[in-house]
Formats: structure tokens, C-alpha cells, sequence
């Protein structure tokens, strides 16, 4: 464990924490079976989360607003992500990030998609629901790198 902790979060970094817990990025609820429930407990699926936010709005996101609206998929295809911040814990070896998100790409049938994301500030206990083509503007300008684009041109941006 030692060697791991080189390159990666260890149980280690997340003791003691304060106003923060382990967030999942890809939720374990989101799976269908224990083993690949299991994989998200690794420490790469997790990062240092706003307690209220994860046991709140987020929780809510991924329990219920997911569950609703991929109602009638075949497929769903979720890309997730962190954007870094500028604060640390574990002094210094893992980044708090600013804001978490996630967005799908839900297969309707061969014709129909439907796509949608969330982002969500790291100190608040709220959740942005937007269009695919709104998150990936935000993260566009969060990033401050090129255009964001989270899916193939078949998921709708509007």
C-alpha cells in the first residue's frame, strides 16, 4: 500500500476529514450486480465531497432524477467528472475538486436519444440540471481548455 500511495489516494488520505466525505463519481447504485458495485469503492471512482452535498442534491441526482429520466433507455451512457480546485487534504496529496458532474446519453431506440448533464459547486448542496450542450459550454470555460465534448455528435446538445 506503501507503492500505491505514490500514485494514488489512500484510505489514509480521507481520515479525519471535516465537512467532507467519499464521493463516488460513478455511483455504485448505478450498477447491476455486486462485482461491478464493488469495483466503484476504488479509490480512483472518488473524490473528496461535500458531505452535505453528497448525502444531498447529489444523492438525489443519482437516485432520483437519474431513475427518472432514463426511464424507457435501452442504453445509458454516463461520462463523470471532477474539475480541480485549489484547495488540497491530506496535506496536499489529494485535490478538493471545485465542482462534480455528470451527464448521459440515453438510447431511446435506434433514432431517438436524449441527453442531459449536472454540475454541481463542491460547497453547496445543490445540483444544476442542464442540456448536454449547456455542461459542456460550462466545462469548456471551467477547463479553460478546447471545446468540451462529452459524447459523439448522436447524443442532442439542446
Amino acid at each position: 500500500s506503501e507503492q500505491l500511495g505514490k500514485s494514488q489516494a489512500i484510505l489514509q488520505d480521507y481520515k479525519n476529514l471535516t465537512g467532507l466525505n467519499r464521493g463516488h463519481l460513478n455511483p455504485s447504485g448505478h450498477h447491476s450486480d455486486s462485482s461491478s458495485r464493488a469495483a466503484t469503492f476504488s479509490l480512483t471512482n472518488i473524490v473528496p465531497q461535500n458531505e452535505k452535498l453528497n448525502g444531498g442534491a447529489w444523492n438525489n441526482y443519482e437516485q432520483q432524477t437519474m431513475m427518472r429520466r432514463t426511464v424507457g433507455c435501452n442504453t445509458t451512457y454516463i461520462v463523470v467528472g471532477a474539475v480541480p480546485g485549489n484547495n488540497y487534504i491530506a496535506k496536499g496529496r489529494v485535490n478538493k475538486p471545485s465542482h462534480i458532474w455528470s451527464s448521459a446519453c440515453c438510447e431511446v431506440d435506434k433514432n431517438h436519444r436524449e441527453a442531459w448533464g449536472v454540475i454541481a459547486e463542491n460547497d453547496k448542496n445543490e445540483v444544476q440540471l442542464l442540456t448536454l450542450g449547456e455542461l459542456e459550454e460550462v466545462l469548456t470555460h471551467l477547463y479553460g481548455r478546447d471545446q468540451v465534448y462529452l459524447f459523439d455528435s448522436g447524443c442532442p446538445r439542446e
